[in-house]
């Protein structure tokens, strides 16, 4: 007997045809949802950044304090890490920053100012800080601790800091801040850019500080380098940095007549990348009670051997009062006592001194100078403007340059039996007349460097990378 097969009833059919209508429906509405879910719901960030400050919204000086945290469970090189802080120009001023203190030492921070291609109301500019490859990683989980830095007008003025972005006066003590970004890799990774961008989008449009970021070399052993970004004789970070400003009794010149009223930080054009500079001024009435000498040199004496440079600006003419002053506008060395004692001059005299007539410039290197004993070489001629002064020294012997042209040479005895301390002086050899005027010497940047001796050229160069990579200041000179 034939039979005939049955079809499955169709009500079980349809359930699962329903079921998995309805699995689609709801799967396609979780993923329209997911982006608004995930801007509400974003990853947790890889550095977290906080921020305080002591300063009002008016004020002579900026003083961001900064802490960066590592939130992944990886170290993180330091080196791949950049901070930014907003702010807005006054009045079009040029802008300078310098290093406080750091933990890592503020010979591993680098800083520049940076004008923005898109300004808004409340950032037209920011100060990009990142550190050195000396300065190591920061471990999973921890916190740099106080990045402590000075943002500040090169005219000195008062900075009006209430349409500056990451300025907040109500944060004087550490707290999250997302107005100040941190980058890892050169990509977005804490905080909100001026034009809105945060973490979640700077990772999905890829989006970077530049192109190939690359970190940023420990700064070379064995060198000094400064171009004097300082607020003025009484800022923190110019101690902090290795600098003493003179104010003690003695010689040379008119005798305890040291002062830090002349030592100052002006913004000048002529200035590397139109920074700042150094400013020494030596002022007088005529009367030792009226006079005023200025000197600014190393706290260390660990300076021997090697290469010395600075970039200086010499004046024949007052920058007020009578011309004719004996003034001595000085670059020099000095270390060690008796049979130790050590000095190496560069001393212009734009009037000359002692009897001898100017302008003139005097090499010298010491070798007692109680009795006097000392050798030395004058170039007879005007260096009023801007010069590159060194002094090279290797294996016992002494050479004297000035743009590159070899002035003079001494050895034998004639050279450092000690390490020695570096010094810009400014003073007056003698008082000829009454009235008051007042002389200015100026110093752009200085460099040293233990290892090697070079030439102008290479000098500059090395210069140029530097600053060019906001390595305004740095010192990896270990003492003997």
């Amino acid at each position: 007997m034939a039979t005939t097969r049955r079809r499955p009833p169709r009500r079980r059919v349809w359930p699962k045809i329903r079921l998995l209508l309805i699995v689609a429906v709801l799967g396609a509405g979780a993923t329209a949802l997911y982006p608004v879910w995930k801007a509400a719901n974003p990853d947790p960030p890889d550095l977290l950044v906080r921020y305080r400050t002591d300063t009002p919204a008016t004020a002579a000086v900026a003083k961001p304090s900064l802490e960066v945290f590592n939130k992944t469970d990886k170290p993180v090189p330091l080196s791949d890490i950049t901070l930014r802080y907003y702010f807005t120009a006054d009045d079009s001023a040029s802008y300078a920053f310098n290093c406080v203190h750091t933990v890592y030492g503020c010979s591993s921070l680098a800083g520049r100012v940076v004008e923005m291609d898109k300004p808004t109301d409340t950032a037209d500019r920011y100060l990009e800080l990142r550190f050195t490859e000396a300065a190591g990683t920061l471990k999973a989980g921890a916190n740099s601790k106080g990045i402590d830095v000075q943002l500040f007008r090169t005219d000195h003025k008062k900075l009006k800091q209430s349409d500056d972005r990451s300025f907040d006066a109500e944060k004087t003590s550490y707290k999250e801040s997302e107005t100040v970004t941190a980058y890892n890799k050169g990509v977005l990774a804490w905080g909100e850019e001026p034009d809105g961008t945060k973490p979640q989008d700077a990772k999905k449009k890829k989006a970077t500080v530049n192109a190939g970021h690359e970190p940023l070399p420990a700064a070379p052993e064995g060198v000094l380098f400064d171009t004097f970004d300082y607020l003025g004789a009484k800022d923190p970070a110019l101690f902090k940095h290795g600098w003493l400003v003179r104010t003690s009794k003695g010689g040379p010149g008119i005798e305890s007549t040291w002062s830090a009223d002349g030592v100052t930080f002006p913004g000048d054009e002529e200035a590397l990348e139109g920074g700042q500079v150094l400013q020494l001024r030596a002022s007088t009435d005529g009367t030792e009670a009226g006079t005023r000498q200025a000197s600014l040199g190393t706290a260390a004496s660990k300076f021997r051997e090697g290469t010395y440079a600075a970039r200086m600006r010499f004046s024949d003419k007052p920058a007020t009062g009578e011309a004719g002053d004996h003034v001595n506008q000085t670059f020099y060395t000095i270390g060690g006592k008796g049979s130790k004692y050590s000095e190496l001059d560069n001393e212009y005299m734009p009037n000359g001194g002692w009897g001898r007539p100017g302008p003139k410039l005097d090499t010298v290197t010491w070798y007692d100078h109680k009795t006097n004993d000392r050798v030395y070489e004058t170039t007879n001629k005007s260096l009023d403007e801007w010069h590159t002064v060194m002094i090279r020294v290797k294996d016992g012997v002494v050479a004297y340059w000035l743009d590159g042209k070899k002035l003079f040479t001494s050895s034998g005895k004639y050279a450092p039996r000690s390490d020695m301390s570096v010094n810009f002086n400014h003073w007056f050899i003698d008082l000829p007349f009454k009235g008051e005027r007042a002389w200015d010497m100026k110093v752009d940047w200085l460099y040293y460097n233990a290892n090697e001796t070079l030439s102008a050229e290479e000098v500059q160069t090395q210069v140029e990378d530097f600053t060019g990579r906001g390595m305004n200041y740095f010192d990896t000179v270990r003492g003997s």
